[in-house]
């Protein structure tokens, strides 16, 4: 009867190997599965540069105005009937002023 039990221990055992350690083992599952949501949530990172890319080109190829905040913000230019006015700040490179004490 031991041996029986021994047998049936050794059997139950090599059994359970291939599930905990084996290459479609518990262990191998969810380290792929740990890796599985780093690359959804890369993708979905990249989704959404996409998408906002995807919206830029839009922009760019059906109108004007997209062209002209570029020009306007990123290059400094104006259009032909402007004139363009700036404004010194006197406060550039000072610290705020708390307000007085009570």
């Amino acid at each position: 009867m031991k041996i029986l039990a021994a047998v049936l221990t050794a059997l139950i055992v090599i059994i359970q190997y291939p599930l905990w350690l084996g290459k479609g083992g518990w262990l191998r599952v969810s380290q792929i599965d740990q890796e599985l949501r780093k690359e959804k949530d890369s993708n979905a990172r990249l989704e959404q540069r996409n998408t906002t890319f995807a919206a830029e080109v839009r922009d760019l190829k059906q109108g004007t105005e997209a062209i002209e905040e570029r020009a306007r913000y990123e290059l400094g230019m104006i259009r032909g009937d402007e004139v363009f006015f700036q404004y010194a700040d006197e406060n550039r490179g000072q610290s705020p002023v708390s307000p007085p004490a009570r």
